[in-house]
């Protein structure tokens, strides 16, 4: 019987070995693949310029109205994103505390919500543009992503909360404290390492997403100046650099896919380490 779980262990040791590090593997895959695509493309230009007449066919510029307006809807998205999550989040770890079932109910339908394709967001987002009688535009498209973002922020905060001791809470109800004020000044102060990581992460799957705003923020070569305008993004740029038949302007598209690749990986390592620095003052 021992050597059979024994031999059970192993076997799931080398399971778990191999999917590991075959996630790794593609990761620095599809690395290899766009640095070596785009990286001759590359420029000081094409990041630091605004697209010339004909960029997309060839022409000259870059792609800096892209790179700005994807962090105008991705910040105005999270923002928004905040606004409704963060109370939500701690609604359900406070004033639910002891309603476990409504609490499982509530977080189902938020993992049914994050599962959602965000090409199911970009439509029914555009649906709903076109009811409020919007054109495709910077809000429509901030409108859009923070729909598609806050299940992710109130899912992740969620379950930073979720590991903060119950005794905090008691402590805090027997000391006087409101709800409120056990919400904000005892689990968000607690969680706060956990926020900052859900927060860049909701921030990283906004600003990466191409399907939810491809019906709604429009496209520019310009950089809008107001909520009315439509926005280029990074990820739209790609899809319509790589849907030319030239070759210059489909390795332009890898070019911009190594920078929107940067701002992500700055993102997660700053997840890390700002996680790591505010964790500190945590209780365990």
């Amino acid at each position: 019987m021992n050597r059979l779980k024994l031999i059970e262990e192993w076997i799931f040791k080398i399971i778990s070995f191999i999917a590991a590090y075959s996630v790794v593997l593609i990761l620095l895959y599809l690395l290899i693949v766009v640095f070596k695509k785009g990286i001759s493309a590359l420029s000081w230009e094409i990041v630091f310029s605004m697209p010339e007449g004909g960029y997309y066919f060839g022409g000259g510029g870059g792609i800096l109205n892209a790179i700005v307006g994807s962090f105008y809807l991705s910040i105005g998205a999270t923002v928004l994103a905040v606004i409704i999550g963060l109370p939500a989040a701690l609604f359900i770890n406070v004033q639910l505390i002891r309603l476990k079932r409504t609490q499982n109910t509530i977080r189902f339908f938020l993992d049914a919500l994050w599962g959602i394709p965000s090409i199911v967001y970009g439509a029914f987002g555009f649906a709903a543009m076109l009811f409020l009688g919007l054109n495709a535009s910077l809000l429509a498209g901030i409108i859009t992503v923070a729909l598609l973002i806050t299940p992710i922020l109130v899912r992740a905060f969620d379950e930073v909360l979720k590991t903060i001791p119950v005794e905090l809470q008691e402590a805090s109800f027997s000391l006087g404290s409101t709800r409120t004020e056990t919400a904000l000044k005892v689990l968000f102060k607690q969680g706060f390492a956990g926020f900052i990581t859900a927060l860049l992460l909701a921030f990283g799957r906004g600003i990466g997403d191409a399907a939810s705003v491809l019906f709604t923020a429009g496209f520019t070569d310009n950089i809008p100046v107001t909520f009315d305008e439509p926005v280029a993004t990074l990820p739209l740029s790609i899809f319509f650099q790589l849907s030319s038949p030239i070759e210059e302007v489909r390795q332009r598209a890898y070019a911009a896919a190594i920078v929107l690749t940067v701002i992500i990986l700055i993102i997660s390592v700053s997840a890390r380490l700002l996680s790591k620095r505010y964790s500190k003052n945590s209780i365990k």
